[in-house]
């Protein structure tokens, strides 16, 4: 049995853009309360158009998934400002900063999105990425695109532009730069 409830709880309204980490930016479309397994549960029911996906989440749990509202134009800002500085790659096994990149990612948090953008981003003269590497930078693109996107009221396509002209102004990294982490890579 689902019942539609209130418009607004815990300063979450419908109508509203939220990031979850696990998948962006979604739009709260009702408030519902449901029957599950002899409880009642007030949930969130968040579509997320791009990726045809309607999610609900308990009332209970935001806190524990971390979901919140939209970065600040200020918060965007200083993301932006992130992407152009001089990408920040650890020695270490290609696996193990993999695996930080995704926890990155899945923060939701958009300052260390903007991280992994900037970190993972190769120009034309820079070589080839791996696929994994190529993966891994596409999500975080994606995500932080969306999240601009929204927040600056622009079409997707002049957020990615936007983000690509920031990378763009960051310190250009050598081929010799790469190498290291191709040779990381290749032990991994």
């Amino acid at each position: 049995m689902v019942v539609k409830k209130t418009q607004q709880r815990l300063g979450f309204k419908t109508g509203e853009y939220v990031v979850y980490p696990a998948h962006g930016v979604g739009m709260i479309v009702s408030i519902e309360e449901q029957e599950v397994a002899g409880h009642s549960l007030e949930l969130f029911v968040i579509n997320f158009e791009q990726d045809k996906l309607t999610l609900r989440v308990p009332v209970a749990k935001i806190k524990s998934v971390g979901m919140r509202k939209l970065a600040e134009e200020n918060l965007v800002a200083q993301a932006l400002h992130t992407v152009t500085g001089r990408a920040r790659v650890k020695r270490t096994m290609w696996s193990r900063r993999a695996q930080e990149y995704e926890a990155k990612i899945n923060s939701g948090d958009l300052i260390f999105i903007s991280e992994v953008v900037r970190d993972l981003y190769r120009s034309e003269e820079q070589p080839e990425q791996s696929y994994s590497e190529r993966q891994l930078f596409e999500q975080a693109m994606d995500r932080m695109s969306r999240e601009l996107s929204v927040v600056n009221r622009l079409t997707l396509t002049e957020s990615v532009q936007l983000i690509e002209k920031n990378l763009a102004k960051s310190p250009k990294r050598t081929k010799s730069d790469s190498s290291d982490s191709d040779t990381e890579e290749a032990a991994a």
